[in-house]
């Protein structure tokens, strides 16, 4: 091989290497946070390079679970909010489940709580559902999954307002996500297997 070419795959060999241990560095470092205090925060408003999945609702909560925790069960972030689906307390407390390190380590519970909250968000915002639904607001399609995920991260009142204000009355929570942003980053799901429920039981 010329001088020239086995330097040229020396270096290659070199920065693909160093890649893959900066990787792995920052992945241990990651690790080592969840298991020493549990905590670790996943700012809401990164666009993580979600993996591919189908347009149904599994899709759809793993999706939103990435965004929300990276789809880890045992994350608390800095605000306290719990679990793969950063949950508060209150709506946990409405589900009545107070017993939050049991939560974090119930996935089966996760999820199930996840499928409540997604009852009852489409059941305070069927109307709003109905009448949003098709229509193009700060030019993103309105979609009923961007709803769902849209109340998920601000509250079915909010997404409510917005709707309804034709997107002037918005909101950000504390990491800068926004009901748009969710909107668009969530829609076209085919979540039409969820039903609509005032008081789901978990």
């Amino acid at each position: 091989m010329h001088p020239q070419n086995r330097k040229i795959t020396f270096i290659k060999k070199f920065l693909f290497l160093s890649i893959v241990f900066l990787g792995f560095i920052n992945a241990t470092s990651i690790d080592k946070k969840i298991g020493t205090n549990n905590k670790i925060t996943f700012p809401k408003f990164v666009d993580y390079n979600i993996p591919y999945l189908q347009k149904d609702f599994v899709g759809f909560k793993e999706a939103l679970a990435f965004k929300e925790s990276q789809g880890k069960y045992t994350v608390v972030n800095t605000l306290g909010y719990l679990g793969k689906y950063q949950f508060g307390r209150t709506t946990l407390h409405r589900f009545k489940i107070y017993n939050t390190q049991a939560f974090l380590n119930n996935p089966e519970l996760q999820e199930k709580a996840f499928i409540a909250l997604c009852k009852v968000n489409k059941w305070i915002l069927r109307k709003d559902i109905r009448r949003s639904v098709g229509k193009v607001i700060n030019g993103i399609k309105v979609t009923e999954s961007g709803i769902l995920a849209a109340a998920h991260l601000s509250g079915a009142g909010n997404v409510k307002k917005f709707l309804r204000s034709n997107g002037l009355d918005g909101f950000s929570d504390a990491y800068g996500a926004t009901i748009k942003s969710y909107l668009k980053s969530f829609g076209g799901y085919d979540v039409s297997n969820i039903e609509a429920d005032q008081n789901p039981i978990v």
